[in-house]
């Protein structure tokens, strides 16, 4: 294998990162109007469902589905190239793991865009009680389902992390635009994490109760935020920040780096805060 990627993940993975985007802004923007104006919270694929009307939408939802499809090839690449640099030992193992689980599930949500846009149903909300329905009826079942609820929950923390720690500067190239959404970058990620943290509490309770009815996805968890004290507020926030996912996402599109096909002299966020702390960021971009 040569130690150099080749130059046809670039288009796949910007694809895919717009593709994302674009379903979080949508996601996002119908979850805001919910919390303003009142109505029910969707899930992703119930919400791109309401586009089938539109006159443009169709077309839009096939250009997600597809793009859906790339961020899955290009998450299934980038774990089996290791693109990403992440090694053999098992951390990265683990991560790499996770990429391709990722991507399989992008992957899923971009056959469901699909059916529905060909007039199918959308299956969202009820796409997660009915996986993990099936998921509990196999032997240990809702052990299985606990299980998944905690890889769940760690993906959730994952992404609080990676917004808290700043983890996501490591493969963005520093331009002033990216500089300028920092923190916009941040709130998204932590708003994901939230999100998909609140839908592992809600697949390991399902587990746990042995009720596959408490399952559910976005729109089950936004749902569920909504419920507290101070709910429609805290929607809002939620909602606001998923909107700040899609739109880094967006920018992970137009400047996110492959490692491997990149190169060590790019100037992402990471390395010129590291030439910075050592002094030589000025010899560096002279």
């Amino acid at each position: 294998m040569s130690d150099r990627a080749p130059a046809w993940v670039v288009p796949v993975m910007r694809a895919g990162y717009s593709a994302r985007g674009a379903v979080y802004i949508i996601v996002g923007g119908l979850a805001l109007s919910a919390a303003i104006y009142g109505g029910q919270a969707q899930g992703t694929t119930d919400a791109l469902a309401s586009l089938r009307d539109k006159s443009w939408g169709v077309a839009l939802m096939w250009a997600i589905a597809i793009g859906m499809f790339g961020y899955m090839i290009w998450r299934l690449i980038d774990a089996w190239m290791d693109l990403e640099c992440e090694g053999s030992d098992a951390k990265g193992l683990a991560a790499r793991a996770g990429q391709a689980i990722t991507g399989i599930i992008h992957g899923g949500i971009g056959v469901s865009v699909a059916t529905t846009a060909m007039g199918g149903g959308s299956g969202g909300e009820g796409g997660a009680k009915s996986a993990t329905q099936k998921l509990m009826s196999m032997p240990w079942g809702p052990y299985l389902v606990m299980a998944l609820g905690i890889v769940v929950i760690g993906a959730g923390i994952y992404y609080a992390h990676k917004g808290i720690a700043e983890k996501y500067k490591e493969d963005i190239r520093v331009t002033d635009l990216a500089r300028k959404l920092e923190p916009v970058l941040k709130a998204g990620l932590v708003a994901q994490g939230i999100v998909v943290g609140v839908i592992g509490v809600l697949i390991f309770y399902a587990g746990m109760t042995s009720d596959p009815s408490e399952a559910g996805g976005v729109g089950t968890a936004l749902s569920e935020i909504r419920s507290v004290a101070y709910g429609r507020v805290l929607m809002g926030a939620v909602a606001a920040g998923l909107i700040a996912f899609g739109i880094e996402n967006f920018v992970e599109a137009a400047y996110r780096i492959v490692p491997r096909r990149a190169g060590d002299d790019v100037m992402t966020f990471a390395r010129r805060a590291k030439l910075k702390a050592e002094g030589k960021l000025q010899e560096a971009t002279a």
